[in-house]
Formats: C-alpha cells, sequence, structure tokens
C-alpha cells in the first residue's frame, strides 16, 4: 500500500515556540506528544530565511540560487519539477492548500499549472488578499473562493475535506498556512478572538528580551497564532486516526523561516541569526514512528528526497539534500555535519552552520567579494550575542568555518569566492571590518 503525506506547513514560526524546545507556555501540546512518539528533528533550519526562496528550496529540492528564486521578486521556473510531479508520476493525487508564494507577478493565483498540483486552492501572497477572518484563496480555474473561520481553521478544515475526499487511494497534500506570520498592511500578528489575551506575560527568548525589538508588543498575538496552529494540526492528525489512515500516513510539520522582531534588522527575518534560520521539524506516520529525537543538523532541502525515499521513488542526482531516513536507525556517517544557508533582500549573504560555530559573510559592492560579518561559539554564545570575527584569539576557527563555507558554495556551482578578512583585534576592541580592495 501506498503511504500517503502531507506536509503542514507554517510560516515564519521560530523554533522555540514549542514545548520540545522548552518553550514554557504550553503553546503546541499536540506537537510536543507527536515529536516526542515520532521523529523529531531538534536541529533544523531553513537555507533561505525569506518565503519565497524558502519555499522554492522545499519544492524543488535544489538551493535557492541555483534556480534563481533568490528574492520574493522572483517566480519558480515553470520548467522545474516540484514533489508534486515527482508524486503526481507516481499515481498519487495531488493538492496544495494555502499560502503558494511563488510567484512574484500575481497576488492571487500561480497561472496554471500551478506548480503540478492536481487540486488547488491557494493564493500566491496569502496576506495580501486574506485577513484573519477574511479567508480568501482560488481555486484551479482562478475563482475566489471564501472559506468560513479563522484563516488557520479554515485551511485546516480544506485540507481536512481534501483528505476525505481522497481517503480511499494515495495523495499528496501541501497544506501551507501564512501564520503565524505577520499581517502586512498592519504589521500585527491577529491571534483568533480571545487568543492573544492569553499571553500578555509572555515568555520572551533571551535573544529578544537581549536585544529589545518589537517582542513586547507582538510576542502575545504571535504565540496566540502558534497555539491555533497546534490546535489545528491536532485536528488534522484526528481526521486521518478517524479515517484509519494516521500510521500509513506521513506528517511533516515545519515552517520556512524564523523571525527575529526586529532585533537584527529593521524586520523580522533576512538575517544568519538562529532566531531567522533554525526551524521546527516534526515527522509522523510510516518509518518515522518512534524515530526519536535527531540531534544532526537538518535542512528544509532534506526534505524533498527523505519523503521521496521514504515512499518508495527514486531520488533524483540533482536533489541537493540528503534523506533523513537513515538517522532513523542511527547511521550518520555519510550525513553532513554543517549546513548552508542563503541571505537575501537585506543583504546578499552566505552561512555555515555547525554545532558548535557560525561563521557568515556578505556580499559586497564588487561581484562576488564578500565581507566577513559574523563568528558566534554556540557553545559559549547560543543566543548570538557576541560576534567573535577578527579575534586573534579565533582566527583558526575562522579560517576552517571559512573553508568549510567556501567548499559548500563551490559544491553547488557558485564561483570560488573572494573573501575580505575581517582585521585583526583584540577581545573587547570593536569590530573592524577590513578595507574594500582596490579594483
Amino acid at each position: 500500500m501506498k503511504k500517503n503525506v502531507i506536509i503542514f506547513f507554517t510560516d515564519q514560526q521560530r523554533f522555540d515556540t514549542l514545548g520540545v524546545h522548552n518553550n514554557p507556555m504550553g503553546l503546541t501540546p499536540n506537537l510536543d506528544r507527536v515529536a516526542q512518539e515520532n521523529t523529531h528533528c531538534f536541529n533544523a533550519f531553513t537555507p533561505q530565511p525569506v518565503c519565497l526562496p524558502a519555499r522554492s528550496v522545499l519544492q524543488t529540492g535544489k538551493f535557492a540560487s541555483q534556480i534563481n528564486c533568490n528574492t520574493n521578486e522572483d517566480t519558480l521556473p515553470t520548467d522545474e519539477k516540484t514533489l508534486a510531479h515527482y508524486f503526481n508520476e507516481a499515481g498519487y493525487e495531488t493538492g496544495y492548500i494555502g499560502k503558494w508564494h511563488l510567484n512574484a507577478t500575481d497576488n492571487k493565483v500561480f497561472t496554471r499549472p500551478q506548480g503540478g498540483y492536481k487540486h488547488w486552492l491557494a493564493a500566491n501572497i496569502l496576506e495580501f488578499v486574506s485577513d484573519d477572518y477574511n479567508a480568501i484563496l482560488y481555486n484551479e480555474t482562478g475563482e475566489e473562493v471564501k472559506l468560513p473561520g479563522y484563516r488557520v481553521d479554515a485551511i485546516a478544515d480544506a485540507s481536512i475535506r481534501y483528505i476525505e475526499k481522497n481517503k480511499d487511494k494515495p495523495f499528496f497534500l501541501m497544506t501551507s498556512l501564512l501564520e503565524p506570520h505577520f499581517q502586512n498592511h498592519r504589521d500585527d500578528y491577529p491571534a483568533p478572538t480571545g487568543y492573544e489575551e492569553r499571553y500578555l506575560d509572555a515568555f520572551t527568548p533571551p535573544d529578544l528580551k537581549a536585544l529589545g525589538g518589537s517582542a513586547a508588543r507582538q510576542l502575545p498575538g504571535y504565540y496566540g497564532m502558534v497555539k491555533r496552529i497546534d490546535e489545528a494540526y491536532g485536528r488534522v492528525l484526528d481526521a486521518l486516526k478517524s479515517l484509519d489512515l494516521l500510521e500509513n500516513t506521513i506528517v511533516v510539520f515545519t515552517s520556512d523561516h524564523g523571525c527575529h522582531f526586529k532585533t537584527r534588522n529593521d524586520e523580522y527575518k533576512r538575517s544568519c541569526h538562529d532566531a531567522s534560520i533554525r526551524i521546527p521539524m516534526v515527522f509522523a506516520g510510516g518509518e518515522f514512528t518512534q524515530g526519536g529525537r535527531l540531534q544532526e543538523l537538518v535542512s528544509l532541502v532534506d526534505i524533498p528526497p527523505t519523503l521521496l525515499q521514504a515512499c518508495g521513488l527514486a531520488v533524483p542526482d540533482y536533489m541537493e539534500g540528503n534523506s533523513i531516513i537513515p538517522l532513523l536507525s542511527r547511521d550518520n556517517k555519510d550525513f553532513p555535519d554543517d549546513v548552508y544557508a542563503e541571505i537575501s533582500e537585506s543583504q546578499t549573504g552566505r552561512v555555515i552552520r555547525t554545532h558548535r560555530w557560525k561563521y557568515s559573510m556578505r556580499l559586497t559592492d564588487k561581484a562576488n567579494v564578500y565581507q566577513e560579518e559574523f563568528l558566534y561559539d554556540l557553545k559559549a554564545d547560543k543566543y548570538e550575542l557576541n560576534n567573535l570575527i577578527g579575534l586573534q584569539s579565533h582566527s583558526k576557527v575562522t579560517e576552517r568555518m571559512r573553508e568549510r563555507l567556501i567548499k559548500r558554495m563551490t559544491k553547488i556551482g557558485q564561483p570560488t569566492p573572494v573573501i575580505l578578512e575581517a582585521q585583526q583585534r583584540e577581545a573587547g576592541q570593536k569590530v573592524v571590518f577590513a578595507k574594500e580592495i582596490s579594483s
């Protein structure tokens, strides 16, 4: 029997909103239970902390720079195969419900072939055409469909109807929420009625407490959205259980990127920090039952090969990620011990992260010339508050991380970068960046 697949995808959700990441607010009892009983990728990351680029990675298994999806102003090329194409070829029903955001030219609907998905009830940039209690989506022919209820519930309900309709055949479904992303035209986080008030005395993660930003006024609404997301996720699992589909359905919960609440730049993401690039990721069902907590560094780019392998489908050589299935039996000998990410829009940056170290650089105004920007010791400074770049005491570490990053970049076809090293300094001295090289 073929396995069903659901990707339950949120937008801009910090990893530490989950109880299994020590959030004390009780926001995610369903996710916490499933993570403990199934497979929890404890160290999961996005390779691009911007909506469209991250989504392009999830759909194709390639890095955003490889398919020219570097910013929200780009469009996924129609000749790129998405997950829908692979599952269509394997005889699956494929459905997409919610936020698409892979076409810069249209807020409403992605023109056919709609990423290869057979069933379509979505909006390209959902936050521009809908609101918290005004869930507007579009069907396969571009007709407007207004769904009842709070937007999270509306999309979850539509997903449950899709599951019930296709219960007798294998299906692959993307349930893609906007929440807990902010609502653009108001720059707020609209929780369902009565939910924001529950979290007025909200737990504030240490990075936000130290750096301020907009967390004090926005965390209560954000947490209220996360709470409702968890409830909706639980209802989808309940629907699978009631239809006797739970054990044969792989359900992946994850997000496109995190949220730093205006602490690292003047908006919410687009930075190299874990607040932006670390995400929640939980696999359930199939062989992921009782997989336990995985400590390896896992990326969104690893999800496509993982799902294809889990469903017995061939994984194309051009996919850049690695299936996590060997990790379920604790075989990690061929799994990378670092993750790579690309930053765009706020700057063009490249990042490499291991369990202990993070090193990043930004593009200068000269082609392929980068300036070192950050080095963090995540063992001593897990909230990334002490930039070590340029310190003489850490020159060897910087050199090793620089080499790792260059290796990652050239592996995916980028030219070998010219890197301007930060000027050497003593502890306590301010970071001074190297002067631009002359042309």
